[in-house]
């Protein structure tokens, strides 16, 4: 709920971490809030929920950025919460967040609908991000450890070689949901090991590192892939809607679009910001390098989110309107 109509809080979102716009989306320590204004100045201080990947962490900072550039906007900060997705759109229906960035559709639209009373999805900031199961390249060329590894189909017959274990990222990801309806509607044996994406990429550095071979889920955008040369296994059957959720699961997962979800009560109470929502986009190879800025070469999210403000200076002008 916008903070210029609440004086308190539902205790779900009370009782989770206020993240600062500024820390990196996993294991980022807080600290101040990016975009707050004086707390004398004009607009209202919006609730944004804060997924757990870096995108999300960077397009609330730059959200943050411009509002503190632009108060004729009507929001003189975010106020970011750490949230898995099905907590975030739990609290957006409840009227507790009023901002969600970052939103994966197809694989939150269940989500949005049930909220869609409160809730619009009101802009789509980037599409055709692939998602799916990935292997290092050196394990599948001649030679290597998963040599003649082409398809999602042939896992069992690698179990040994990947000493039994699918690796995946957060259970509260609706993706970790999909991946166990597709393991078992592909057949595949291997152990589901779900201990956070966090604990997943540390597992491929050190497969990495050692040139051992090992299969786990990953989505675009992403840093890793500036980081390490992955090859995404084939798939039999392509995504149609319904295989996922009541289908038996054996297809592709789809290539997912990443989309703004804004309260109603925000965009009555700040519609030049609304305004701003709806036209923003970041185009995914750019959302992609600053991801490595990020995760990679350790740069400020904040900081980075800033360069971004001021290259699109005209055109964030022009969604301003």
């Amino acid at each position: 709920m916008l903070r210029s109509l609440l004086t308190s809080r539902a205790s779900a979102v009370a009782a989770a971490a206020v993240l600062a716009l500024t820390a990196t989306s996993c294991g980022g320590d807080a600290g101040s809030t990016a975009g707050s204004g004086s707390s004398g100045s004009a607009g209202v201080t919006v609730d944004a929920a804060q997924f757990s990947w870096t995108a999300a962490n960077l397009t609330n900072a730059i959200l943050g950025e411009i509002a503190t550039r632009k108060p004729e906007l009507g929001v003189k900060g975010l106020k970011a919460t750490q949230l898995d997705p099905a907590a975030a759109w739990t609290g957006a229906r409840r009227g507790d967040i009023d901002l969600l960035t970052e939103v994966a559709l197809p694989n939150q639209q269940k989500f949005a609908d049930q909220a869609k009373s409160r809730v619009d999805v009101v802009s789509q900031t980037y599409g055709g991000a692939a998602q799916g199961w990935f292997v290092p390249k050196y394990a599948v060329q001649p030679g290597g450890p998963l040599a003649g590894l082409k398809s999602v189909t042939q896992l069992n017959d690698y179990a040994e070689q990947l000493g039994g274990k699918f690796y995946d990222a957060d259970p509260g990801y609706v993706t970790t949901e999909q991946n166990t309806k597709r393991l078992k509607g592909y057949g595949v044996k291997l152990q589901h090991v779900v201990a956070g994406e966090a604990a997943e990429l540390a597992q491929l550095k050190k497969a990495y590192t050692s040139k051992q071979p090992i299969v786990l889920y990953l989505y675009h955008p992403h840093a890793v892939f500036a980081q390490f040369d992955m090859v995404q296994l084939e798939e039999p059957t392509p995504y149609s809607d319904g295989c996922l959720t009541t289908g038996d699961g054996a297809c592709a997962m789809p290539a997912y679009s990443a989309h703004i979800a804004a309260s109603k009560d925000l965009q009555k109470e700040a519609p030049r910001f609304a305004s701003l929502l709806k036209n923003l986009r970041i185009p995914l190879p750019e959302m992609e390098q600053m991801q490595k800025q990020v995760d990679v070469d350790k740069q400020d999210a904040a900081t980075v989110a800033k360069q971004w403000v001021d290259k699109k200076s005209s055109e964030i002008d022009a969604w301003a309107g």
